[in-house]
């Protein structure tokens, strides 16, 4: 019985790059989303993708995010960047649906 390694910041990367690569569309990111749930563990790395969906990257214990400002290692595709209305937060809560 071989155990997987818990890898979160492998998970983040790569999660990460492909929002940053489908860019400002919410239906790219969607279909994204939609196909990378296939290959990567969404139930392992639950914490880790609802940080990056709402934060923009991981978070550590009280809520810094664990990114030291590598562009690469965040987005700006989540909740905390979304613009401050009503529609917008809609648009992104609906994006898993």
């Amino acid at each position: 019985d071989e155990k997987e390694k818990f890898e979160p910041t492998v998970f983040r990367d790569t999660i990460v790059q492909g929002l940053n690569e489908a860019g400002n569309d919410l239906e790219a990111i969607a279909k994204f989303l939609d196909a990378a749930g296939s290959r990567l563990d969404y139930r392992r790395y639950a914490d880790t993708l609802f940080d990056i969906l709402v934060a923009g990257s991981m978070l550590a214990p009280g809520g810094t995010r664990i990114d030291d400002n590598d562009k690469t290692k965040m987005t700006s595709h989540c909740v905390f960047f979304a613009d401050e209305d009503h529609d917008a937060i809609r648009n992104y809560a609906q994006v898993r649906k």
